[in-house]
């Protein structure tokens, strides 16, 4: 599992002209998943999201309950190492991929964040206010 953590002033997601998920000073969390995810990888990466400290004098989301937009991003596991053209084959089937991106949601809530959300196979529109800029790209 992959995720591209931000800091944000504000950050929302729209759907079809209708805002789906938005959040002020805390994270947006772009989160991609592989083939070989399961749970457990699911709920680490939402203790580390939680607790990683990017925000302002070295504080975590769950330090100032700050709120978190977690947005999901097949693409993150593009590959473009050869030629132009991006494959996604590392990215797991939506099938697989939904239910563990709603796993990192859930366990992020029963760690007591806010979190807000995208919306999954849906073409978005996301935007953001980065603060810092400070942005972190996680792996577990």
């Amino acid at each position: 599992m992959r995720a591209v953590v931000q800091t944000v002033g504000r950050a929302s997601v729209t759907v079809g002209g209708e805002v789906v998920g938005e959040v002020g000073d805390g994270l947006l969390v772009l989160l991609g998943v592989t083939h070989t995810d399961t749970v457990e990888v699911a709920h680490k990466m939402a203790r580390k999201v939680h607790e990683v400290r990017i925000l302002d004098d070295e504080r975590s989301a769950a330090d100032i309950n700050a709120p978190i937009l977690v947005v999901s991003q097949f693409t993150l596991y593009g590959d473009a190492r050869k030629g132009r053209r991006p494959t996604w084959t590392a990215a797991a089937p939506a099938e697989v991929a939904e239910p563990l991106v709603e796993q990192v949601v859930q366990a992020l809530r029963r760690r007591g964040a806010h979190v807000e959300t995208g919306r999954f196979r849906a073409h978005m529109l996301v935007e953001s206010v980065n603060v810092g800029p400070r942005t972190l790209l996680l792996d577990i």
